[in-house]
């Protein structure tokens, strides 16, 4: 075990910002989504973690300081010079000498960017240029905090894209705070969910998915002719523009996509959807609601 987390409480003044009772634990190898709401605790926890906020109650791991390594959501550097010369004073080496950080441009595409200033790089270069020097530290547990804000689809994409392959068949643990489902889709295989400083649940997103949602789930956009169509059948809460449905068996499963072919509406079947995942556990249900409820 990395880390565990027990009867955590983070207070700003008279505000309890998180509360967690329940024991959190993270193994060698996990790969930990942390999604919620603004104002959830998601950063909070990070900074609790790490020691940059006082708390009550127990934080135990067996990693030293220098095998945590994170990325914060905002990240500033001197502009006085390129960030050729930022990354080497930081990181104490040679770019030049340094086979990993010469690996590690290349792998970014950044070998362009290092004779700019900070201020200089666009969005996405930035966040790669602080990625490097993360990835530099060869940490056990790494942290990254909404890794792409602020970023356009294509870029959130692209540098997403990367994260997957580089941590592709390594060891390391990851816990990754972000609010977009498709991130966590790809980077994480547990989900650490939370509301308004609580803990909804913890789980591999396998297990939190067959608690809250079952089986599978149909989803299909939501129209007043598939809202008819799909009046007789189980469903789960969904964002407003959604339906979905809850297919508790292969013959449920098989009913429910023989009626939208037959009317030639398109769907998407799942067993993970995050966002529908999350919608159902956040609203406490933890089950399906009948379409007149």
């Amino acid at each position: 075990m990395l880390l565990s987390i027990q009867n955590l409480t983070v207070r700003y003044g008279a505000d309890t910002a998180l509360s967690i009772n329940s024991p959190i634990e993270i193994q060698e190898g996990d790969r930990v989504g942390v999604i919620g709401s603004n104002g959830a605790g998601k950063t909070t926890l990070l900074k609790s973690i790490l020691g940059l906020v006082p708390y009550e109650g127990m934080i135990r791991t067996q990693l030293r300081p220098e095998q945590m390594a994170v990325h914060m959501q905002f990240n500033e550097y001197t502009d006085a010079m390129p960030v050729k010369y930022i990354m080497e004073a930081i990181l104490g080496t040679k770019i030049a000498k340094d086979k990993k950080l010469q690996e590690l441009i290349d792998f970014f595409e950044f070998g362009d960017c290092l004779r700019k200033k900070f201020t200089k790089l666009s969005g996405g270069q930035k966040q790669r240029f602080t990625i490097i020097m993360v990835m530099m530290q060869e940490a056990a547990l790494t942290f990254y905090d909404e890794v792409t804000s602020g970023l356009d689809f294509e870029t959130r994409q692209k540098l997403v894209e990367k994260l997957v392959e580089w941590y592709r068949g390594k060891r390391e643990s990851l816990v990754v705070v972000s609010h977009y489902y498709e991130e966590l889709d790809q980077l994480a295989d547990k989900l650490l969910i939370l509301d308004k400083g609580q803990v909804v649940d913890y789980g591999r997103i396998e297990d939190l998915f067959q608690k809250y949602c079952g089986r599978a789930v149909i989803v299909v956009n939501h129209s007043p002719r598939n809202e008819a169509l799909l009046a007789q059948c189980k469903r789960l809460f969904a964002p407003a523009h959604l339906i979905a449905v809850a297919c508790e068996s292969q013959e449920t499963e098989k009913a429910v996509t023989d009626l939208l072919r037959k009317n030639d509406v398109n769907y998407k079947r799942s067993n993970n959807d995050i966002e529908i995942l999350y919608t159902n556990a956040k609203a406490g249900k933890g089950g399906h609601f009948d379409a007149e409820s």
